[in-house]
């Protein structure tokens, strides 16, 4: 079995002058939920398209289930579900409808694809009620259920909770989160609503600008934008060395300005800066700090590690 479902080696992307995408690389994962975060305009979408074949890219390679060539490609993407921008749905028709539809567009056989994904989805008794009476939770659950029509084991969902209230954005976070568990498929979930991605997400993809800035697991991600004490001092090696062998600690990460984030003794800090005195180290910063993601993110594109 391809350990990676998808692949995207060094892709870019150009308009003209304009360079939407560079040299991005991303591996996913069967059964994991990645959030690729980003403001408007980093190339969420772009991304998105080139993976789903709306879109060429100018340079790279896209492997899907561990193939390449143009016909691998095609039908790779049988396998995959996409909800790109605004979903494809007809308002005078019902869910059920609306499915029957795309269903035939697609060239699907299975009789019961409606109402199985009409299940999954939750949307199994509105009946023929019409779509352009639905929430906009509701339609962002058929949009969904759109994409799951051919049994898919990759899902691309770009900004599915874009414009929601708390209610509906809750709703298709947990069904995201039951197809990926139940289901095993693999989710790529782009959004600019950056704390509701951390609820989501198993990995992260940080793009700014056409460019991948970082990936991070969740448990990565957590440890960055946790209660934290920054501590600055005059021999930072020093420092390291008395964390380990005095304190008993490795939890900490040595910033490029040699500053040092310790996320131990948050509630012991007199204890700290005692030991620390003691082992005659002179501390210039001592702080305690709690990031959110946003503020990560912020000090990402401003180029603050």
């Amino acid at each position: 079995m391809t350990k990676y479902i998808l692949e995207a080696k060094n892709i870019s992307k150009a308009y003209n002058s304009f360079q939407a995408l560079e040299n991005v690389s991303i591996s996913l994962e069967k059964g994991k939920i990645y959030g690729l975060i980003g403001q408007n305009g980093a190339g969420k979408t772009t991304f998105m398209r080139i993976i789903t074949g709306l879109s060429f890219p100018t340079s790279g390679e896209l492997y899907l289930f561990g193939q390449s060539s143009p016909k691998a490609l095609l039908s790779g993407r049988k396998q995959m579900g996409s909800m790109i921008e605004n979903p494809s749905i007809l308002g005078h028709m019902s869910a059920k409808d609306n499915l029957r539809v795309h269903k035939t567009m697609k060239g699907i056989k299975d009789e019961n694809a409606e109402q199985r994904v009409l299940d999954i989805v939750g949307l199994a008794s509105t009946g023929k009620k019409k779509a352009k009476d639905f929430s906009l939770g509701m339609r962002q659950r058929l949009g969904i259920a759109i994409t799951l029509l051919g049994n898919p084991e990759i899902l691309m969902l770009d900004e599915p909770i874009n414009g929601l209230d708390p209610s509906g954005i809750a709703e298709v976070r947990q069904l995201i989160k039951e197809l990926a568990m139940k289901y095993q498929m693999t989710i790529l979930l782009s959004s600019h609503h950056l704390a509701e991605l951390h609820q989501t997400a198993d990995e992260f993809i940080i793009v700014n600008e056409g460019k991948i800035l970082k990936t991070l697991s969740h448990d990565k991600l957590d440890q960055q934008i946790d209660k934290h004490l920054l501590i600055a001092c005059n021999e930072p090696e020093k420092l390291q060395k008395v964390l380990r062998e005095s304190l008993h600690t490795e939890n900490f990460i040595l910033q490029p300005d040699q500053s040092i984030k310790l996320y131990d003794f948050t509630d012991k800090k007199e204890e700290l800066s005692k030991s620390l005195i003691e082992h005659d180290i002179i501390i210039t910063t001592f702080t305690t700090q709690e990031e959110t993601l946003e503020s990560y993110y912020l000090q990402l594109i401003g180029g603050v590690s």
